[in-house]
This record gives structure tokens, sequence and C-alpha cells, in this order.
């Protein structure tokens, strides 16, 4: 039996057994909100009550605020028709059944974690993105993205459910897969690596100010019906990225100074020019509107959330 406690609002988590979902889910547990979750798996940290994605529709009328972050992650270099009609399928025709299914059924607010890369993959010097930024998806993945907060708002404004999104960049912390779990891997195993001249200036994310971002934006009333860009608020070169990571972890980065020049085209001639972005272009976002509207400001430091992220400590904000 479904039932709420706490605060008397029940929250719905989708992609439960994901990376930002773990970590959500034990800051609410932590906090004592009630809680469903849903995924296509039971999550070995499982707090409150588990749904199939399959049954989803069967509790809506018991859900105040759902938490949306199921769906296909970033797959790089695959441009397949195949591939963008998978990205449509998992990030936003899921999405439309399930945010109508609920918006009919009277849940108070809809949350979507969508993606920075909705707004490009790259920013120039002292141009950092903005909450006014165009969009400008550069893949499938990003414009499945920004497709899927199309139509949320199409939704909301048909049914009078609130909505939230909210644009995150790399996301680090305890268990992260992708990027940053690959930039662990090569310094757990001391490989040097050619970024030692790389200056650029790239925003990042930890997990656990994401999640507090989440939660503000559950009940906070300046959050209805907007859009919001969240970072730590601290840029950082991939090389001190690199550097400080090494730190965190107890190790020295071997970083070699090779020109940027030649890593982008030697990146480029393989074919991995998203990857080069990512290590060597810059992307900064202005988190100032985030937090003059939410009267929010990221509750961890970024050294604390590389410990945590290196240690695989999950420390929660109070």
């Amino acid at each position: 039996m479904i039932h709420s406690c706490g605060e008397n609002i029940l929250i719905l988590v989708t992609g439960a057994s994901g990376f930002i979902a773990t970590h959500l889910i034990q800051a609410l547990h932590e906090k004592k909100r009630a809680i469903v979750s849903s995924g296509r798996s039971k999550p070995t940290r499982l707090r409150g009550d588990f749904i199939s994605a399959e049954h989803l529709v069967d509790v809506a009328g018991h859900i105040d605020c759902v938490v949306h972050l199921a769906g296909r992650a970033h797959v790089p270099r695959d441009a397949s028709l195949e591939s963008r009609e998978k990205f449509r399928s998992a990030n936003v025709q899921y999405l439309i059944d399930i945010a109508g299914a609920f918006g009919l059924k009277g849940t108070r607010r809809f949350i979507f974690i969508s993606s920075i890369g909705v707004l490009g993959d790259e920013t120039q010097p002292n141009l950092p993105f903005t909450h006014k930024s165009a969009p400008d998806p550069r893949n499938e993945y990003t414009q499945s993205k920004l497709e899927a907060e199309i139509e949320l708002r199409k939704v909301a404004e048909e049914t009078g459910m609130e909505y939230v999104v909210i644009r995150p960049p790399m996301v680090y912390g305890a268990d992260a897969k992708g990027n940053f779990a690959t930039m662990v891997r090569w310094l757990s195993r001391g490989l040097p690596l050619p970024f030692g001249l790389v200056e650029n200036r790239r925003s990042l994310v930890g997990v656990e100010n994401l999640v507090d971002l989440i939660i503000t934006s559950i009940d906070h009333p300046a959050a209805a019906n907007r859009t919001f860009l969240v970072a730590d608020g601290k840029d950082i070169s991939t090389k001190d990225l690199l550097k400080r990571t090494a730190t965190a972890m107890g190790k020295t980065a071997f970083l070699l100074p090779v020109p940027p020049i030649i890593l982008k085209a030697g990146l480029r001639y393989s074919g991995n020019e998203e990857l080069a972005k990512r290590l060597l272009g810059s992307l900064e976002i202005d988190i100032e509107f985030t937090c003059r509207t939410l009267q929010w400001r990221p509750p961890l430091s970024f050294d604390i959330g590389l410990l945590n992220a290196v240690s695989g400590r999950i420390e929660t904000p109070e």
C-alpha cells in the first residue's frame, strides 16, 4: 500500500538504480521524506517502496511530485537513425507518457533532469551559458533532452501540473560513471596524460550539490514552471581537475606539456571531436539566476565533493 509520511508529500523518483537517483533517494531518506522509486531494476540501496516502470500509472493518483531521472544516457559517436529513435523513445516519448498520466491524476509538480548540452557543447571566453541562453543541441542525446523539455511544458500547460527543468553539466561523485570514472581510472593507473598545457574553463557539479537543488525544487514555490542551470560555482581547467582529483586520491598526476592544438588535431583526426571539446574546450555556466530565484547556494565545496567522489563516501549537506 502506498502512503505518505514526513511532510505529507509523496515523491516518486524514476530511474532509481542510476547514479544520481541513488544519491537522491538516500538524501530524501535521511530527510525523512516519503519516497516511491521506479526503474527497470530494483536499486541495491533502495530506501522506500519500489514500483516497476510498467506499473507507474497505477500509483499516479498518490504522487505529489515526480523527479524524472529515467532515460537513455549519452552514447558517444553513435549518430545512426536507430540511435536517434532510441533516444527519442527513452527520453521523449517515455516522458510524454508518464508526465501526461501524472498530470491528469493531479500530481502537483514534475521535475525533469535535463542537460546543459541543450544549450551547446562549448562557450566562448567570458560568455558563460545563462538562463537566457538559446538552445543549441549538438547531438542526438541533447536534442532528445530539449524535445523532452518542450513536451513537458506542453503537458504542464494542458494539465495544470507545475514543471521544473534542471540542466546540469558533468556530474561527479561517488560511483559516478562516464567521463569522471574514466579520469579516475587514468589517475589510478599512474598514466602520463597529455594535458599539462590545457587552460580551458569548465563548470562541473558534484552530485551532492545537484541533489540538494533537486530537493529544494520539490517544495520551493519560486521553482514552479522554471528552468534552472546548476553547477558548483567554480570553473576549473582539465589540467587542474586532474591535479586536484589526483591529490584527493593521494596520488600525483603526471601531465605532459603537449600543446592543445596538437591534441585537438589528433582527437579530431581519430573521429573524437566530441571528446576533444570536453577535454580541451570551455563550458562555463552562470548559476546566478538559480541562486537568486531559489535563495540557494551549492552547499558543498568543490574540494569536499572531490574527496567524497574518490573515497566512495556519500556526505549529505545538513
